[in-house]
């Protein structure tokens, strides 16, 4: 019973699994969420900086929170 959790709308900067004890966790690039924020939603790099630490890294949902990747 080993489930992910996936970041929604980053699927292009999805590099692989990890894992952390007995938890299986995704890997994304860091360097590529930021690319998909900037062109996806219209932000220059500074507001998808900002928006990628507050909501999307800075959110813990549980033991299986994705992992961004400092490529």
């Amino acid at each position: 019973d080993e489930t992910i959790l996936l970041a929604d709308g980053l699927e292009n900067a999805f590099m692989g699994i990890g894992r952390q004890f007995t938890h299986p966790i995704a890997i994304y690039s860091y360097k590529k969420a930021i690319k998909i924020l900037t062109r996806d939603h219209k932000m220059n790099r500074e507001e998808a900086e900002e928006y990628f630490s507050f909501n999307i890294a800075g959110a813990f949902v549980g033991d299986q929170t994705p992992v961004f990747l400092q490529d």
